[in-house]
């Protein structure tokens, strides 16, 4: 009689104890969760890791390189010298007045 009671625990025990192994919050799926985060945040630390090693090079060059620097202010201010006419097109190709052909010109 003891000794089936004794088992009837021990199964009972094992049985609490392989439900948390597996579905506990330590447990195996959680830790596969856990591991897929884990890879997920490694693969967005790299990406940052590259972006950040892109703009140190773009920080040195824009304190170190004159030509560079001037290059960039051009672009995203479309800034011009004062021997340059600039010219600012509209991206979808259409032409200012939507009823004129495009070769001619407006008065």
């Amino acid at each position: 009689m003891v000794r089936r009671l004794v088992l009837a625990l021990s199964v009972a025990l094992n049985l609490v104890l392989a439900y948390c192994l597996i579905w506990g919050q330590q447990g195996a799926i959680e830790y596969k969760k856990m591991r897929e985060r884990t890879s997920q945040l490694e693969e967005r630390i790299a990406a940052l890791d590259g972006d950040n090693l892109a703009l140190s090079k773009e920080i040195r060059l824009l304190q170190s390189d004159e030509k560079y620097l001037e290059k960039v202010i051009r672009n995203r201010s479309n800034f011009v010298r004062g021997n340059e006419i600039l010219y600012i097109f509209p991206d979808d190709g259409k032409s200012e007045s939507p009823g004129a052909p495009p070769h001619e010109a407006k008065n």
